[in-house]
């Protein structure tokens, strides 16, 4: 296990704050990676799905590296506008 494996395990069995955004950190992390994973196996550019939304390459790049706060609606541009169909789900 590796040094900063071992110091999050530490720390989120002492800090229950810790736990929390730490979790949710990951969470929105997680989004924003398939995003941008899907919109390069579609071989779009930042720019060019931004075109395709109506909205500005700027707004991509914050949708992809800080996904915390996104409209459904904005999730379902982005989905189609790859060709991709936006599902829903709570477990």
């Amino acid at each position: 296990m590796s040094d900063l494996r071992i110091y999050i395990e530490n720390r989120k069995k002492t800090d229950s704050e810790f736990v929390t955004d730490y979790d949710k950190g990951y969470q929105e992390f997680k989004l924003g990676a398939m995003l941008r994973q899907a919109r390069e196996e579609a071989g779009l550019t930042q720019e060019e799905l931004a075109r395709r939304i109506h909205t500005k390459k700027t707004a991509i790049s914050r949708i992809e590296n800080h996904a915390e706060d996104i409209k459904l609606s904005t999730l379902e541009k982005f989905a189609n506008a790859l060709g991709k169909q936006l599902t829903v789900s709570v477990a």
